[in-house]
């Protein structure tokens, strides 16, 4: 492997960006087109794919951090109920009183006092809470890719149309001869 195959891998590594990653390490390469081409056509290399593999794997093993890990927090948010964090009297409860599974899911609370009237004839009226939850759609969208879902590429099968264009031909010609 080369020094910028090898500068190719390590940054790809960071975003999973081949197009950018491509561009860093051959920096003469200015189009994207190329640089998405390129990067596309290293990533298919053996000895590339396999350095790749290693570094996941030790990154894996020096952050502790697994893909079981963020798919399971991924379904945490994905399949997270917001009555959860309600008591029965349709208050919410306090952020002490929740589990860690539904508490990871709050990214912020914010309690913002109330009043009436204007200048010093002001009343305080009550609190209102604010509860900021990820994001559930993001995570969706992101357990379907891995589970293969959605697709961002359409792939078509040359051999499938040639036959359908080939038994419309065939019709065509069919009726031809029924109308002579």
């Amino acid at each position: 492997m080369t020094e910028a195959q090898k500068r190719f891998c390590d940054e790809f590594l960071i975003d999973l960006n081949a197009t950018r990653a491509y561009k860093v390490a051959y920096p003469n390469c200015k189009k994207d087109h190329s640089a998405r081409t390129n990067g596309y056509m290293l990533l298919t290399k053996t000895d590339i794919q396999t350095y790749i593999e290693e570094a996941k794997k030790e990154r894996e093993e020096r952050t502790k951090i697994t893909q079981d890990m963020v798919l399971k927090e991924l379904a945490k948010i994905a399949f997270f109920n917001p009555k959860n964090i309600f008591k029965e009297n349709n208050t919410l409860k306090d952020v002490i009183d929740l589990d860690d599974d539904i508490a990871s899911v709050i990214t912020s609370v914010e309690t913002f006092e109330e009043f009436d009237g204007y200048g010093d004839d002001r009343e305080k009226i009550g609190n209102t809470t604010k509860v900021k939850l990820a994001d559930k759609m993001k995570a969706l969208e992101m357990l379907g890719r891995h589970l293969g879902m959605f697709k961002d590429k359409v792939q078509v099968d040359i051999k499938e149309k040639q036959e359908k264009k080939n038994n419309i031909a065939e019709i065509f010609s069919q009726m031809k001869e029924v109308d002579e």
